[in-house]
């Protein structure tokens, strides 16, 4: 499944490993969003790790479900693209 996800944190700090939490689990597609293509399981190890991280105070983060028909009608103006589940091959 493909996940958008936004935060919004003010703190340099956090939002850096808020960054890197989600680096492990999609691309940046923007400053503050990422394109995450990932399983039901690996969303709750994400969503995990963002929790520990976040102050609920002062922190916002969002995820996005985006189903497989909304997926193709995602329009992007300029550079970029959406993020594509990579192919693996087991020799």
């Amino acid at each position: 499944m493909l996940y958008l996800v936004s935060y919004d944190i003010p703190d340099t700090p956090r939002r850096t490993k808020i960054a890197k939490i989600l680096d492990d689990f999609g691309d940046r597609v923007q400053y503050s969003v990422f394109e995450c293509l990932i399983d039901g399981e690996l969303l709750e190890k994400m969503t995990a790790r963002l929790m520990k991280a976040v102050n609920e105070a002062e922190d916002s983060i969002r995820i996005y479900t985006l189903c497989g028909n909304c997926e193709k009608a995602i329009r992007i103006i300029g550079q970029g693209e959406v993020s594509k589940e990579e192919k693996v091959y087991i020799l």
